[in-house]
């Protein structure tokens, strides 16, 4: 299978030339095949943020290469950066980060309205088709504000796969749910990873969900232990 993700001796440092200067990834290689699902482990402050900051595109290394879908990052402007975010990959954040006002499809085409500036009936059929998919039919128009915790997750999750992208990062997806619900919200990754072969990293600290996945990286002191 191809390689969704490369990652070749990625280092990044903050305060650079000068005294206060830290180094927090040391020398990072790791690549991600199309259809894995990896679960991304460490302790708090372990350079998990920083990492997953790199491989999202929302911040750059200070050495080394990350490459996309075969793309290769380091010479790219902030605009081609920010085109390749947008259709290469997806997030999904812990406190979700719906917009309240909107209803659960309406959310869902968000990506859709920023990549092409006009709204149109396809992204709404893409939207809906979404929405179906991650089991929310009859809650399709109803506000975010009007849903538990899980159904929110599951509007993210739809929203992630928006402009169908080839990575999806997790950011801690269960984080903030009951076990029933986060159980509920991980079989749903689980099995859209397995009927579209999206590849999913997917940072956590439950050790029995990351048990479930394909494999474990685990981050220690900025280096894959």
């Amino acid at each position: 299978m191809a390689d969704v993700l490369v990652l070749d001796s990625i280092r990044k440092s903050y305060n650079l030339g000068n005294e206060a200067e830290s180094e927090v990834l040391h020398g990072i290689d790791l690549s991600l095949k199309a259809g894995e699902l990896v679960a991304l482990t460490g302790p708090s402050g372990s350079g998990k943020s920083t990492l997953l900051n790199i491989i999202g595109l929302l911040d750059r290394p200070s050495s080394g290469t990350v490459c996309i879908n075969g793309q290769i990052t380091a010479n790219l402007p902030d605009s081609a950066l920010t085109a390749l975010r947008g259709h290469a990959i997806g997030f999904v954040f812990q406190s979700h980060y719906l917009i309240s006002a909107f209803t659960a499809a309406e959310n869902v085409m968000m990506p859709m309205l920023v990549d092409r500036g006009h709204r149109d009936a396809a992204m709404r059929t893409r939207a809906e088709a979404l929405i179906d998919d991650v089991g929310l039919t009859p809650w399709r128009d109803n506000r975010v504000t009007n849903m538990s915790g899980g159904q929110q997750q599951r509007v993210a999750i739809a929203r992630a796969l928006a402009m169908d992208p080839t990575l999806v990062l997790a950011d801690e997806p269960t984080g903030n749910l009951d076990s029933v619900t986060a159980d509920g919200v991980f079989e749903l990754i689980q099995r859209i990873n397995a009927e579209r072969a999206t590849t999913f990293l997917m940072v956590t600290h439950n050790m029995a969900l990351a048990a479930r996945c394909h494999r474990i990286v685990d981050v220690v002191d900025g280096r894959i232990a």
